[in-house]
């Protein structure tokens, strides 16, 4: 069976062809554009579909808090204006005629990893990416647990600093203006103007300046306070950690060195790894749940 799967992100639309076996055939990828708007970029993800032929389903993992059982977007930020209401499902259902599934980008790429990347092994695992804020997914045997309305895992909102910094959300103290890339790009910033990124923070680092050591120490303090209250919450086998940062063996390294001595011991039997799948995870994760649906 061929299921076309898309990617909608705010940065990229990627699309591709998945027969079940974990692999994409034929993968595209265009900018998403998405500041012109959620109408526009319905339709520019309708004219790379249609660039696909003889699929038999469709797989959508999108950006915005998705109500996955009725395929509309409950809520997008800003990044993608008037996103916010589109129905997904009955758009692309229309132009295709096909089933068609639609989920939140995050457990699409939670289910990926799960089926397909390094969740393989575990059952009952909590899936969290940093970037310009922080992005979670819970799986409870093998499926996404959303919650009452499908919105469930917004990690990035539990309160680890009352009082703290104002959010987007409109709380204060939301752990991703802590623990986020930006949240370690702000409190290097303060330090000097030119570290504008992860990838500068840590190259100037390793030129041997030990204030941006601290600096990235503290952030990655702020990463594992996070951690330590989702698994004694969630008592998870394995903690998938994703997004561009985590690549740096430092960050892995640090988080796994010091999380164990903030877990009481009854909950210390979790692995911590890094996403194997990368910029395929969501795509995989689509069409997985799009098979699903189809066999259910």
């Amino acid at each position: 069976m061929k299921i076309l799967a898309l990617d909608i992100g705010g940065t990229a639309i990627k699309a591709g062809i998945t027969d079940g076996t974990g692999k994409i055939f034929d993968l595209k990828e265009y900018e998403t554009n998405a500041k012109n708007g959620g109408p526009y970029v319905m339709q520019k993800a309708i004219e790379i579909a249609k660039s696909y032929e003889d699929f038999e389903a469709i797989g959508i993992s999108t950006t915005g808090q998705v109500d996955s059982k009725k395929g509309v977007i409950v809520y997008a930020n800003e990044n993608v204006p008037n996103y916010t209401g589109m129905d997904v499902k009955a758009i692309f259902e229309n132009e295709f005629h096909v089933p068609v599934s639609v989920e939140n980008d995050v457990n699409c790429a939670a289910i990926g990893e799960t089926h397909y990347g390094a969740g393989r092994n575990h059952n009952d695992l909590l899936c969290i990416t940093y970037g310009t804020g922080i992005g979670g997914a819970i799986i409870v045997n093998r499926q996404i647990y959303g919650g009452s309305k499908g919105l469930a895992g917004e990690f990035g909102h539990i309160i680890t600093h009352p009082d703290g910094k104002l959010c987007a959300c409109g709380q204060h103290g939301c752990y991703e203006q802590y623990a986020s890339t930006t949240a370690l790009v702000r409190a290097a910033k303060e330090y000097r103007e030119d570290l504008t990124s992860g990838r500068i923070i840590f190259a100037e680092w390793q030129k041997g300046d030990e204030k941006i050591k601290e600096i990235v120490d503290n952030w990655i303090d702020e990463i594992v306070f996070g951690l330590v209250t989702l698994i004694h919450i969630f008592n998870p086998s394995a903690l998938i950690l994703g997004g561009g940062i985590l690549s740096e063996p430092y960050v892995a390294d640090g988080v796994n060195t010091r999380i164990y001595s903030k877990v009481m011991d009854s909950y210390s039997n979790f692995e911590i790894a890094r996403a194997e799948m990368k910029n395929t995870a969501g795509l995989l994760g689509a069409a997985h749940i799009a098979y699903k649906n189809l066999n259910q």
